[in-house]
C-alpha cells in the first residue's frame, strides 16, 4: 500500500483556493482517505501535504518547472499537438506571467523532502498532471469534459457529468476508486445542483483534486502513460487507455 495525493493547485497569489486528495492504493484499488479544500497560498498548502503521514507520491495539476521566459513550454505544446482538436490545449506558463508561481515553490519544496519529479520505482516522487487530456483518456471522452466555465447552470451540469463518470470507476478493472460515506457529498448530483458562488468553485476543487488522486494512483501503479516534454523545461504526464 502506498499513501498519494493528488493537488487541484491555484497557480498564484493566495486569492483562489487549492484542494488535495489523499488516497491508499494498492492492489489495483484507490482509496479516499482525507480532503483538505479551501487553502490558501503556497504555505497552506505545504503545510497540508507535510501533514500527510507517509505520503509516497504527489500528482500536481499546476506548473511544477517553469524555464522559459516567454511563449509556452515544450510540454504545453506537446499537449496542444496531442489534444488540442479534443479542446484540452494548455494555458502557457512561463517566468513572465507567473514569476513567483506556487507551483513551483511547491515542486521546489517536494524536492527538497525527497519526491523526485517521475522518480524511479520505490522513490518517493511527484509529477505535473493536467486533468482535461487525462479524462479524455480515461473514459475515452472525444472531447474536452466541460465543467469549469459558462453560466452557473453550465458548471452544475458538468460538475455532475463529471462524478457519474467518477463514481463508474468504482467498476474499473483497471483502477478501481473508491469513495466512501465521508466523501460522497461532493459527488452527489442533487447537492450539486444546491451549490452555487464559492460553495460551487470549492466542489470543482475537490473533484479535480480527486481526479488528480487517481492520475497519481494510474502512475504509482504503473499503468501506460505519455510524457510531454522533460524535467529540465517542464513536462506533463497524461496517463493512456480506457479505465
Amino acid at each position: 500500500m502506498a499513501v498519494i495525493a493528488g493537488v487541484d493547485l491555484a497557480w498564484q497569489g493566495n486569492r483562489n483556493p487549492t484542494a488535495i486528495a489523499v488516497g491508499n492504493v494498492a492492489d489495483g484499488a484507490i482509496a479516499v482517505t482525507g480532503v483538505f479544500e479551501n487553502l490558501h497560498g503556497f504555505d497552506a498548502v505545504a503545510s497540508a501535504l507535510d501533514s500527510i503521514d507517509s505520503l509516497h507520491g504527489v500528482a500536481i495539476d499546476g506548473p511544477l518547472i517553469i524555464r522559459n521566459q516567454s511563449g509556452q513550454r515544450p510540454c504545453e505544446r506537446g499537449v496542444a499537438v496531442a489534444y488540442g482538436a479534443r479542446k484540452a490545449s494548455c494555458h502557457a506558463c512561463n517566468l513572465t506571467l507567473f514569476p513567483a508561481s506556487n507551483g513551483v515553490l511547491l515542486g521546489d519544496h517536494l524536492h527538497a523532502a525527497g519526491f523526485g519529479h517521475v522518480a524511479a520505482p520505490g522513490q518517493k516522487w511527484q509529477l505535473e498532471c493536467y486533468p482535461h487530456p487525462a479524462l479524455i483518456e480515461i473514459f475515452q471522452l472525444p472531447e474536452r469534459l466541460f465543467y469549469k466555465k459558462g453560466q452557473v447552470a453550465d458548471k452544475r451540469q458538468g460538475q455532475a457529468r463529471l462524478a457519474r463518470l467518477l463514481l463508474s470507476l468504482a467498476q474499473s478493472e483497471r483502477m478501481t476508486l473508491i469513495i466512501g460515506p465521508l466523501f460522497l457529498p461532493y459527488l452527489d448530483p442533487q447537492r450539486i445542483q444546491s451549490l452555487r458562488g464559492a460553495g460551487l468553485k470549492h466542489n470543482e476543487d475537490v473533484l479535480d483534486a480527486i481526479v488528480c488522486l487517481y492520475i497519481a494512483a494510474l502512475y504509482q501503479a504503473g499503468n501506460s502513460e505519455r510524457v510531454f516534454g522533460c524535467t529540465e523545461q517542464g513536462y506533463i504526464y497524461v496517463p493512456q487507455g480506457a479505465c
